[in-house]
C-alpha cells in the first residue's frame, strides 16, 4: 500500500516561508510525477505545482510562479514544497500527491495517491 506523509505547514505572517515535505513509501517513487495540491475552505482542489518523475520539468499555477518551488529527491522518496512570499490567499490544506502518469501531471484526476494533508495559514 503506498501512503504519502505530509509536513511542515503551520500559521506564517505575510511575507513569511514555509518548506512542506512529503515522504513517499509503498510504491517505486522515481517512476511517477508528483504534485502539491491545496483545498481552501469552500473551493475546489487546485493543483500548485507539479514535478515529473525526473524532475527535469516542474509546473506552477500562475498565482504562485516566482514565489514557490517544487523539487523531488529521488534517492529519500520525498518531494518538497519551498514557498516563499506566503500571502493570506495561500491559506488552505495542502496535499502531496502522486500521479498515475510520469509527467509533471496539470489535471487533478490523474493524482490517484493523496497524503493526509497539512494545514498551511497565512495572517495578515
Amino acid at each position: 500500500q503506498v501512503q504519502l506523509v505530509e509536513s511542515g505547514g503551520g500559521l506564517v505572517q505575510a511575507g513569511g516561508s514555509l518548506r512542506l515535505s512529503c515522504v513517499a513509501s509503498g510504491r517505486t517513487f522515481s517512476n511517477n510525477g508528483m504534485g502539491w495540491l491545496r483545498q481552501a475552505p469552500g473551493k475546489e482542489h487546485e493543483i500548485v505545482a507539479a514535478i515529473s518523475r525526473s524532475g527535469g520539468t516542474t509546473y506552477y499555477t500562475d498565482s504562485v510562479k516566482g514565489r514557490f518551488t517544487i523539487s523531488r529527491d529521488n534517492a529519500k522518496e520525498t518531494v518538497y514544497l519551498q514557498m516563499n512570499s506566503l500571502k493570506p490567499e495561500d491559506t488552505a490544506v495542502y496535499y502531496c500527491a502522486a500521479s498515475k502518469l510520469s509527467a509533471a501531471t496539470q489535471l487533478v484526476k490523474w493524482y490517484d495517491v493523496w497524503g493526509q494533508g497539512t494545514q498551511v495559514t497565512v495572517s495578515s
